[in-house]
């Protein structure tokens, strides 16, 4: 029989961290399934790839916070004929204002990407995964997880959490899970949040970091933190008092 080919399905893939990934891993010769709103720009992003690298491109328009729209992906996720066996859930939802800025359906919409998406299509990832031995989730997190910065910050610290706990309970099943925490990144979705992008020190380069997660990834690491600033800022994470950290709530806003 020839060897099994890998397929890999990506939320957020038409931009930015996401579409990097999609880049990268058509690169190295998986087949890919991408999963975004954008239904013209999916198949832009994937007759790209197909040229560029030759790989096989599936597209699944959906908007991850319709519960129908989740349920398809989960079900390709499920699927044990067409085995996925790396999931990337990167789709990204930033809200710029403050909390009480916000109204709460837009503070809700929020956690039904970064959290509900993210527990759901995990579990139909992992039962499919679990089952075969093999397979791989890569939830895209933030460094603001560690950072006292709102909702945003809560949500992301939940995907740390949950990918922490799940790659201890499942890696005897074959089944690795990692949570990437980048800083601020060079994409687009500052820009989309209407929030200034900047070059300094603090900006990392979105092929420097998904390839360093992948990595990360592939030597087992439950935490892929790429860039030493972002490092040093883990560090100072544990030691510095919340109410000092509290100041860095008007970072990356403006």
């Amino acid at each position: 029989m020839p060897p099994h080919k890998t397929t890999s399905l990506i939320t957020g893939a038409t931009a930015g961290i996401g579409h990097e990934y999609a880049v990268q891993l058509a690169a190295r010769g998986d087949d890919l399934v991408l999963v975004a709103r954008d239904a013209a720009r999916l198949e832009q992003v994937a007759e790209e790839l197909r040229r560029a690298h030759q790989v096989d491109v599936e597209v699944l328009v959906a908007d991850l916070t319709d519960r129908a729209d989740l349920a398809r992906v989960e079900a390709r996720l499920a699927d044990r004929d067409h085995p996925v066996d790396l999931l990337v859930n990167n789709a990204g939802f930033g809200l710029k204002k403050r909390f009480l800025d916000n109204t709460a359906d837009e503070e809700t919409a929020m956690l039904e990407v970064l959290v509900t998406a993210v527990l759901r299509l995990s579990h139909a990832a992992l039962g499919a995964m679990a089952e075969r031995g093999h397979g791989g989730i890569i939830n895209v997190s933030s460094v603001a997880a560690f950072l006292p910065r709102g909702s945003y910050s809560a949500a992301k610290a939940w995907v740390n959490s949950f990918s922490e706990w799940a790659h201890l309970e499942y890696a005897s099943r074959g089944v690795k899970v990692m949570a990437l925490c980048p800083g601020f990144t060079k994409t687009e979705f500052h820009e989309r949040m209407q929030v200034k992008r900047g070059d300094g020190l603090m900006w990392l380069d979105v092929g420097f970091l998904v390839s360093t997660s992948l990595k990360d990834f592939e030597k087992g690491r439950v935490y892929s933190i790429p860039g030493a600033q972002y490092k040093a800022v883990r560090a100072l994470t544990s030691v510095v008092p919340n109410r000092v950290l509290r100041l860095t709530q008007s970072m990356g806003r403006k």
